[in-house]
């Protein structure tokens, strides 16, 4: 009776522990690969912000471009990604900017200019919004409309306001008013801390 009862106890521990020593071999030999896909990723948003073209979509391209065009710097909890043109002349900078969405938090990039006058463009890095709702904030449709935006037209920190309020500037998600919402909001306030503690305002 008692080595019938032992042998599910024993059983169950082996196994876990196979399992346990599999996850964290795949994790330890894919950790590298996963890295390297991020920096990809995260490169590719950057030049979409500013705009700029790669001579081709292979990832040695997009970060060989990155390397030449960008350097970072750190910002609060995050970093803050400077854009460079020739002889290193400061173009523009890239400002983290989160808040929560509907279902999850949003995390993006926006890009403004060295002057901070203007946007220059954005992009989502990561948020668990509702394809075809919320999930549009990725969309080429709703992130070209930031492009050319000026910032210092704004009043008490409304850089981002939806059509047809007065002084809108870009249009909402439709069918998405609590993703479009927190973030225009996150977007004012993550963007009004930065440019106030930089003296431009």
């Amino acid at each position: 009776m008692k080595k019938s009862f032992l042998f599910p106890i024993i059983f169950m521990i082996i196994v876990t522990a196979v399992f346990t020593f599999v996850l964290a071999f795949l994790n330890y030999s894919t950790a590298e690969r996963i890295a390297l896909n991020q920096e990809i990723e995260l490169s590719r948003k950057m030049l979409y912000i500013f705009d700029i073209t790669p001579p081709s979509e292979n990832p040695e391209d997009i970060l060989k471009v990155f390397e030449e065009k960008f350097s970072s710097m750190p910002y609060e909890d995050s970093l803050i990604y400077v854009y460079h043109g020739e002889d290193d002349e400061i173009l523009g900078y890239a400002i983290p900017v989160s808040g929560p969405g509907l279902w999850g938090s949003v995390e993006a990039y926006i890009g403004i200019s060295h002057d901070y006058s203007t946007v220059l463009g954005i992009d989502f890095i990561r948020h668990s919004e509702t394809p075809g709702l919320g999930g549009r904030i990725s969309e080429e449709d709703f992130k070209e409309q930031f492009r050319g935006l000026d910032l210092t037209k704004a009043t008490d920190g409304n850089y981002i306001i939806y059509r047809p309020a007065p002084g809108g500037n870009v249009d909402a998600i439709a069918g998405a008013t609590l993703t479009s919402k927190s973030v225009s909001n996150f977007i004012n306030e993550d963007l009004d801390r930065f440019l106030k503690g930089r003296g431009s305002n």
